[in-house]
């Protein structure tokens, strides 16, 4: 919660009413600054040519494979935080992050693992029913991927219990090379966080953002609620990375 407080709006809303406040204490070219200020960060962060170079600064890190390209391992990863499960609709509820779950299928019915790994439990907030691993294991078995290919861990709710979990999984079976698929904005912090509990993983990034090369016209230098959303969510992975630094765990 107190990182949200760092993200373009929460930040964007703490000058607002920082310089509401100096304004009313008579303070006003002060907080009519800050107000000034806090306009231009959200305008910044709002623009579509914006969302896309910061989200690109993650994305671009990874190469843009077809399943056939990636090299062979002895284990798939796929990592959670792509379903919800509503009480008056009986399958699990996919957001735009199952791409994962799609890709992990490519990838075995590819023939580069034998062995799939789900791993995401039930977050709370996204309703009851279906623990992440247990919601994609049913969305695998509709794309064809037999049950005894797949290994579930549903405990793991954030980036750093997937390492943990999966490395638990992976060391009973004496496994270290893993091919990771997660969304390409999430990738960077999860294979650090992979790699820092001694596994070696090959980054498969799938669920791109960022259409390249960036277009420039424009619009894409007027603000919008779907940019904001983008950029937000690229700085979400950079706060998370220094956290895990600070942490130790990457």
């Amino acid at each position: 919660m107190l990182t949200a407080l760092f993200y373009p709006l929460g930040l964007g809303l703490l000058l607002a009413g920082f310089g509401l406040l100096l304004a009313a204490l008579s303070r006003r070219r002060a907080g009519l600054a800050l107000v000034g200020l806090a306009f231009v960060w959200l305008w910044v962060w709002s623009m579509p040519v914006f969302a896309d170079w910061i989200r690109l600064s993650l994305e671009g890190r990874y190469p843009r494979l077809a399943a056939e390209e990636v090299l062979t391992a002895e284990a798939i990863v796929v990592l959670g935080g792509a379903f919800s499960h509503q009480h008056d609709w009986p399958y699990p509820d996919m957001s735009s992050t199952a791409d994962r779950y799609w890709h992990g299928a490519r990838l075995y019915h590819a023939g580069r693992a034998p062995l799939l790994i789900l791993s995401g439990g039930r977050t709370p907030g996204r309703g009851p029913g279906l623990s992440d691993a247990a919601a994609g294991a049913v969305f695998l078995a509709d794309l064809g991927v037999p049950a005894e290919a797949l290994l579930l861990d549903k405990r793991a709710l954030t980036t750093r219990g997937n390492a943990v979990e999966v490395a638990e999984l992976l060391q009973a079976r004496g496994i270290t090379r893993i091919l990771l698929v997660t969304s390409a904005l999430h990738m960077r912090r999860s294979e650090a966080a992979f790699r820092a509990l001694g596994l070696d993983p090959l980054p498969v990034a799938t669920d791109f953002e960022v259409r390249t090369p960036i277009r420039r016209d424009l619009r894409r230098w007027l603000p919008n609620a779907a940019a904001l959303a983008g950029a937000t969510r690229a700085a979400h992975e950079y706060v998370g990375w220094w956290v895990y630094r600070v942490r130790g765990w990457v």
